[in-house]
């Protein structure tokens, strides 16, 4: 089947631009089957701005809200712990001096040394 020169419409913009045939076989070469859905500059104004936005229509790059912190008392050496995660009864938890110390005394495994090896 030949190629021929498309005209497109871009679906920022809405201005209409010329998908080349040198653009679809670049396209096919590269496994890509969907035609592009913005005109070259608004392509690139979108690279230079970030890139993606997700399904929500937040942009993307990299911003994250601030992870909620949970304060807690060391089980090791009593100094008050900042944590990432909500601490339970059962379960020790560690300022970070303390937790560096126990993984450092245990040979880099997480596990008492056994042999599956931590995966921090």
């Amino acid at each position: 089947m030949a190629l021929t020169d498309q005209v497109l419409y871009c679906r920022d913009c809405n201005q209409e631009f010329v998908f080349t045939v040198g653009e679809q076989e670049f396209f096919a070469s590269r496994g890509l089957t969907n035609t592009p859905t913005r005109c070259p500059s608004c392509r690139s104004a979108r690279r230079q701005s970030g890139g993606r936005r997700d399904s929500f229509g937040s942009q993307g790059g990299g911003y994250r809200e601030p992870r909620q912190m949970y304060t807690t008392v060391c089980a090791s050496c009593g100094n008050e712990a900042q944590v990432p995660f909500q601490p339970r009864a059962d379960r020790p938890v560690y300022c970070r001096d303390c937790y560096q110390a126990q993984s450092s005394s245990q040979g880099g495994y997480s596990n008492g040394g056994g042999n599956r090896r931590s995966r921090w």
